[in-house]
């Protein structure tokens, strides 16, 4: 093999070989709580103590929604089905919405009752103050992988983090999330789930409405972070709060995540894609309190 052919071969490898090594936690079992959803829930391996999980790639429809993050994030999902407009009370419209993730809900519990794997490097999903959560993937007792499943029945969408994944063959999180993309082509066509509510006329509208939403949100987020001095602890950033820091794409996001703990500015210099002047861009929006 050529000397530079493998080079890049090497390059290319880089971010797998930077990542947590996943830990499998075989014989789990579901635990029924009031907040769980259908990508986020509480689960247990035997004769060890429970914790909350969020699935790796799939994102399903907000059913709790108790705040305006929550809200907010109800009216992405909305744009990006193309079902904003499926009522004309708009009241009805969310809560029409907010039934397909209680659906995801349902299939999940359903799709775990039988003890099942979990595969996690336990890197922080933190989503929510009042408890701690770690990105999973979740094999059936079947062997079915569970985001898979949810995104093929149109019960989330194809959307999140994603990383190197626990398959035999060992998928990169680049391809994992391929695959997944394709899985939601194939249920969006098929209409299934949320899909068959789409108003295909007017989907693209929808969701550039969003895009132009999201980016004046975004405007409004800098402009108070740098007047009020607000900064972001990478330890504990959530992924759309991390994609705020200059310079940090969804990509470099994941990276941060699965690299965590960090207890110095320097120690990001470990994350794959960060240099010098990366850090120095990223520094002053950074507080490890």
């Amino acid at each position: 093999m050529p000397l530079f052919t493998l080079f890049l071969l090497l390059l290319s490898l880089i971010p797998a070989l930077a990542q947590k090594p996943l830990r499998s936690f075989p014989n789990c079992t579901f635990e029924k709580t009031a907040w769980g959803d259908g990508d986020s829930f509480l689960i247990k391996p035997p004769g060890q103590t429970a914790f909350s999980v969020r699935l790796y790639g799939a994102d399903c429809i907000e059913w709790h929604v108790t705040d305006t993050t929550d809200s907010r994030r109800l009216r992405a999902q909305r744009s990006y089905f193309g079902i904003t407009k499926i009522d004309p009370d708009p009241q009805k419209a969310a809560d029409i919405a907010k039934s397909y993730g209680e659906k995801a809900a349902q299939f999940v519990a359903t799709a775990l009752q039988q003890p099942f794997t979990v595969h996690t490097a336990l890197a922080d999903a933190r989503g929510d103050a009042n408890f701690t959560r770690v990105y999973a993937f979740i094999v059936t007792a079947e062997g079915k992988d569970l985001a898979e499943e949810l995104v093929k029945q149109g019960l989330a969408r194809a959307y999140g983090v994603i990383r190197t994944t626990y398959h035999q063959t060992t998928l990169s999180g680049e391809a994992y999330g391929v695959a997944l993309k394709d899985l939601e082509l194939q249920a969006a066509g098929a209409k299934r789930g949320v899909w068959s509510l789409t108003d295909w006329e007017q989907l693209p509208a929808e969701r550039k409405q969003q895009r132009n939403e999201e980016a004046q949100d975004q405007i409004g987020i800098d402009a108070a972070k740098d007047l009020n001095g607000k900064k972001i602890n990478p330890n504990t950033a959530n992924h759309s709060e991390l994609i705020k820091l200059p310079g940090i794409g969804a990509a470099m996001a994941n990276r941060i995540i699965e690299k965590r703990p960090f207890s110095k500015h320097e120690d990001l210099l470990k994350v794959p894609g960060i240099g010098p002047a990366t850090l120095k861009k990223i520094k002053p929006h950074l507080d490890f309190q």
